[in-house]
């Protein structure tokens, strides 16, 4: 056991992958020289101004025609006015389909119906383009495969939107959808929207005219208050019995079905209507129709944060107190570095974008500026990003200790081997001798809140709520639930992240320098290419057998490590031993992540050890900024910088990257 704890110990920090020789350098000389830009889910920077589209759409074109044999993907689409036209008139028909009298009443003099079309600028707001056009051709096809009588072969076809992360812009599309194609359906799958072909609506029309059914399911998808739709007038009693039949088997729980006789019908063969009326108590606790979604309380405003040499949790409280709220109403997707200029997505809650407008030049006095100020229907959550775009200047660069190689040749040696692999690792915050650490080391000296609570800045929220805890409850475990509390969720869950991260972290290390690059038996493997990252189902997680060790049947980039929680599993190997340990090292070797009186309950995930950067670009300076010559004569090698640029995914950070570009601990 000792030469374990040894062994742990030396790979306590981050170990490196790659084994070029690397160079030094100075990163962070100021905060200008480390600059992290966001990337949204759409993969945008949010340092730009936003794009037209709604930012929650996104659209996923691998996915846009799973399980139908309809050759979306290969359309052509030629630019042109008539190009939309002959969709809705070949597809949807909806200009010259029976109207009821309800609903002639709304109709316009050009023969459109306001509610279709508020529907076709809804889909064209909320879908980009090509995403409209598919979705146009997939309801002609669907169509013309009916009419022609032609059965659908195989599974039903679907068509996909993509992921709509907003809830709200997901209900406006289902209902948007249903009202301009009656004859499809939509299903939602994890904030995925497919679109489908409506069985029942085929079924209908084998009862009814195409045009009843077409009007029938946008009359059932609107539910408009105390509305009634209107079947055509009909003489055949059994065919009336087999239409009211159908409507009660299919919607009775919605809907109810009598039968009037027109008027001035002939006593002995009358024309009778089957009119159709919501129940009563449906409209009571109904769902809200299309567009009482926009009439929404609650206010978000999204924004762009820029700050500069500040940390995030500052930052926020700093906002929060300007704007009269409290932090927990900001919603973020990451944190960010705090020496660095940083550009982050943001959205704050019961905050107009006037008032947030209004306090711009207050916060540039503390390195903040607000920018792309626009409203928006609902929060952010941790994750909802893509990753970050870096761009980094290293300066005084030279070679490694006896290391006599051209310096150049080191950095291009480097930074091509580590555009294939670099360690996706977290790091711990540095320890820093300023008022804050010093208030904190008193505290860990003493325990006395009180007299901490003197001792830490006035900007220091977070710190301070929990010492105010502290003195009022006690250091009891009473005192310190209660001090837990005084943390909103999201803080409260980042603590738990943290530390998850950095067990992470050293289990990376550990199996690194346990196995190398090797994939070996009891190794956690990912299955499958298309799971997004750090949301592999146990299903897609599979052990390595000693058979599939011997066989070299998976390669490193596949191998995953658990993030602590309560639905993971652990490595069969000595990785698997190693976090057992170390949870009893920290009192945690019963715990299930699942504690109902600090109400935490976290699931757990799998993380890929290896990471690669992407869009890797470099350029050699001299101090003065101008292009290095690198022919020719000798270069006084201090006064040369490197400004490179990369993106990394979201939970990779970079000062990792450059430690593995190096070789050379920072």
């Amino acid at each position: 056991m000792e030469e374990d704890t040894d062994f742990r110990i030396r790979f306590s920090s981050l170990c490196f992958v790659t084994d070029h020789v690397g160079f030094c350098g100075t990163i962070k000389s100021s905060p200008s020289d480390f600059v992290v830009i966001e990337i949204d889910e759409q993969g945008q920077l949010v340092n730009k101004a936003p794009s037209k589209l709604i930012s929650k759409v996104l659209p996923e074109p691998n996915n846009f025609a799973k399980k139908t044999k309809l050759d979306l993907q290969n359309l052509s689409f030629e630019e042109g006015s008539n190009q939309e036209v002959s969709i809705f008139a070949g597809c949807s028909g909806a200009d010259h389909y029976y109207q009821s009298a309800s609903e002639r009443e709304d109709t316009i003099s050009d023969g459109t119906s306001k509610g279709e079309e508020e529907t076709v600028d809804v889909l064209g707001t909320l879908l980009d383009e090509k995403t409209n056009e598919l979705l146009n051709h997939f309801a002609c096809d669907i169509k013309e495969k009916w009419n022609s009588k032609t059965e659908l072969i195989g599974s039903s076809p679907e068509f996909s939107l993509g992921r709509i992360l907003d809830k709200n812009q997901r209900a406006i599309l289902h209902s948007a959808i249903r009202q301009k194609f009656p004859f499809l359906i939509t299903v939602g799958k994890n904030s995925e929207i497919v679109v489908k072909p409506n069985l029942e609506y085929k079924e209908l029309c084998h009862l009814v005219s195409e045009e009843e059914a077409f009007d029938f399911f946008k009359y059932l998808d609107a539910k408009k208050e105390n509305s009634k739709f209107t079947f055509k007038p009909d003489t055949n009693k059994d065919h009336r019995k087999a239409v009211h039949h159908f409507v009660n088997k299919k919607f009775g729980n919605l809907v109810e079905t009598k039968s009037f006789p027109e008027l001035n019908h002939s006593a002995g063969n009358p024309n009778v209507a089957i009119t159709v009326r919501f129940r009563e108590k449906t409209h009571k606790h109904r769902k809200r129709s299309l567009f009482e979604y926009q009439d929404r309380k609650v206010i978000y405003t999204a924004f762009t944060l820029r700050k500069e040499n500040l940390e995030m949790f500052e930052a926020v409280g700093f906002l929060a107190m300007k704007l009269g709220v409290i932090p927990s109403d900001f919603s973020y997707a990451g944190l960010k570095d705090k020496k660095a200029v940083t550009y982050q997505a943001m959205v704050v809650r019961k905050v107009t974008p006037e008032r947030l407008k209004n306090i711009e030049k207050e916060i540039e006095k503390k390195r903040m500026n607000v920018f792309n100020i626009r409203s928006i229907d609902d929060s952010l959550r941790l994750g909802q990003l893509k990753g970050n775009h870096f761009d980094i200047v290293i300066r005084n660069l030279k070679n490694q200790i006896n290391d006599s190689a051209n310096l150049k040749d080191r950095i291009l040696e480097a930074i091509e081997n580590v555009k294939v692999e670099a360690v996706k690792l977290f790091l711990t915050p540095e320890d820093l001798d300023d008022p804050v650490n010093r208030a904190k080391k008193y505290f860990l000296q003493t325990e006395d809140a009180k007299g901490t609570l003197s001792l830490m800045p006035e900007f220091k929220v977070r710190e301070r709520a929990l010492l105010e805890s502290l003195h009022r409850f006690g250091m009891t475990e009473e005192g310190c639930i209660q001090a837990w509390f005084s943390f909103p969720h999201s803080m409260r869950i980042f603590y738990v992240h943290a530390y998850s991260s950095k067990i992470w972290n050293e289990a990376v290390s550990y199996r690194l320098g346990t196995y190398g690059s090797r994939v070996v038996e009891g190794d956690l493997v990912c299955l499958g290419e298309d799971v997004d990252d750090e949301h592999f189902p146990n299903n897609k997680v599979h052990l390595v057998t000693e058979e599939e060790e011997s066989a070299n049947t998976y390669a490193i980039h596949q191998v995953v490590l658990p993030v602590l929680g309560y639905n993971i599993q652990y490595p069969k190997n000595k990785v698997g031993q190693w976090y057992q340990e170390i949870l009893s090292r920290d009192g945690l070797q019963t715990c299930r992540f699942k504690v109902p009186t600090l109400k935490l309950n976290v699931p757990g995930c799998y993380r890929q050890i290896l990471k690669c950067p992407h869009n890797v670009s470099y350029q050699l300076k001299e101090e003065h900024d101008t292009d290095v010559k690198m022919e020719g004569s000798h270069i006084d090698e201090a006064t040369l910088s490197l400004l490179i640029s990369f993106d990394l995914d979201a939970s990779c950070y970079a000062t990792v990257c450059l430690r593995e570009i190096m070789k050379h601990d920072f």
